[in-house]
């Protein structure tokens, strides 16, 4: 097994190489607005550390967030790209299932990672590999009664420490955990992953003008 992992769905691009026992070799680097810059890049560094070939790969791993519109798409697209071209499946999951696998908390605590618009998105989790309740985007305060008392995991508790005042690493998404996570799952065979297919949860800031000039050919 050697499994290719990424994320775009935060700020952090970060891609991971797993042989079903550990992690090969890794990369990140946080920077929200150059995903499709950095991507491409970080995929060829991880395999030059690793001293292998893109060939090798026997499986693709992918956060499928929720995220941006933007840069959440970059990684699924080149996860997509990949697959295609070696013949080999891809394995989605939900971004904020890396955080909580990497904080390695054993009771129940929240993950929240930022969503812009003063809005966080969310989930809660039983322990670092069961996540208990579907992903959402709220406004922190709307959320911080019910997540009271709880340890909050990501970049999000660290913006609204009002809200969220218990905030745990990690801050930002690990590839190397969500390819670790990924790799439990498949040697185990019990499944639960998701359709590599973008989780937006809500819709996209850049929309077409309701009133735009249509011009028709005379």
């Amino acid at each position: 097994m050697l499994l290719l992992a990424m994320d775009t769905a935060t700020p952090a691009v970060t891609v991971a190489l797993h042989d079903g026992e550990t992690v090969v070799a890794e990369s990140s680097q946080v920077d929200a607005r150059r995903h499709g810059e950095l991507l491409l890049p970080a995929v060829d560094r991880v395999l030059k550390d690793a001293g292998l070939t893109l060939g090798r790969v026997t499986g693709l791993v992918v956060g499928v967030g929720p995220g941006p519109y933007t840069g959440l798409r970059v990684g699924l697209v080149t996860a997509a790209t990949f697959a295609s071209a070696l013949g080999v499946p891809v394995h989605g999951l939900c971004t904020l299932d890396g955080l909580a696998h990497a904080s390695g908390i054993e009771e129940p605590f929240a993950v929240a990672t930022d969503a812009r618009r003063k809005e966080v998105y969310w989930a809660r989790y039983a322990d670092s590999r069961t996540r208990v309740t579907d992903a959402a985007v709220d406004r922190p305060g709307d959320i911080a009664a019910d997540l009271a008392g709880l340890p909050v995991v990501g970049a999000g508790a660290r913006l609204y420490p009002d809200a969220f005042p218990d905030a745990r690493d990690p801050e930002h998404q690990s590839a190397a955990a969500l390819a670790a996570l990924a790799a439990e799952k498949l040697a185990a065979g019990d499944g639960g992953f998701l359709d590599p297919l973008p989780m937006y949860l809500r819709r996209p800031d850049a929309q077409v003008p309701k009133n735009y000039k249509v011009v028709t050919p005379k």
